[in-house]
């Protein structure tokens, strides 16, 4: 396969007058996570958490001003926002479908699951609907091999789904009936 380059050097940065880090966010990073890292850049994956748990995703702005912070090149922090695929560089739907992959999952009709949601929904997988409520992607493994199938919502585990319970999970989100905190696993009551 031959290498790809991206214009990243020339690619314009959306810029809003407003900074993403915030005075506050920053006053954070500096007295709160500086102070537990040898190095500056130690601090990096907190940094990138804050911004995203703010708004959902980590805009180049963001990037910026967090390299700027941390006193290392904006190309690392780039870089490791496109190499972890928990980070977005764009924005996501307001609930996260996300459906594990791994093999045990595969084995127990995940990729049905998968197909429910992309039905429901009508998107595919790293879609999100035109009216921002859902994104669904799949995830290679969320550790919970041993209930599988699963899935997240948001940050919700969900165990044990067939395709139609994943299905009318997202029709509760959409009902305003849902529960936060996940199913667990589902018990033996014999």
């Amino acid at each position: 396969m031959a290498w790809i380059t991206k214009p990243s050097s020339t690619t314009p940065i959306e810029k809003r007058d407003e900074p993403y880090l915030t005075a506050s966010m920053e006053s954070k990073l500096r007295d709160e996570y500086l102070p537990r890292y040898q190095e500056k850049k130690g601090a990096l994956f907190p940094a990138l958490h804050m911004i995203q748990h703010e708004y959902g995703w980590i805009p180049a702005q963001a990037m910026r001003e967090i390299a700027n912070v941390l006193e290392i090149p904006a190309s690392e922090v780039m870089d490791t926002v496109t190499f972890y695929e928990e980070y977005w560089t764009h924005p996501k739907g307001e609930h996260l479908i996300s459906v594990c992959r791994s093999i045990a999952c595969e084995f127990c009709n995940a990729t049905q699951c998968t197909e429910a949601v992309k039905k429901r929904l009508g998107i595919d997988v790293g879609q999100t609907t035109d009216d921002n409520k859902f994104t669904l992607i799949e995830l290679e493994c969320i550790g919970s091999c041993g209930t599988a199938p699963a899935a997240l919502i948001d940050e919700d585990l969900h165990e044990n789904l067939t395709p139609d319970r994943l299905v009318n999970l997202i029709d509760q989100i959409e009902q305003g009936s849902y529960t936060k905190g996940g199913s667990g696993a589902v018990k033996d009551e014999h």
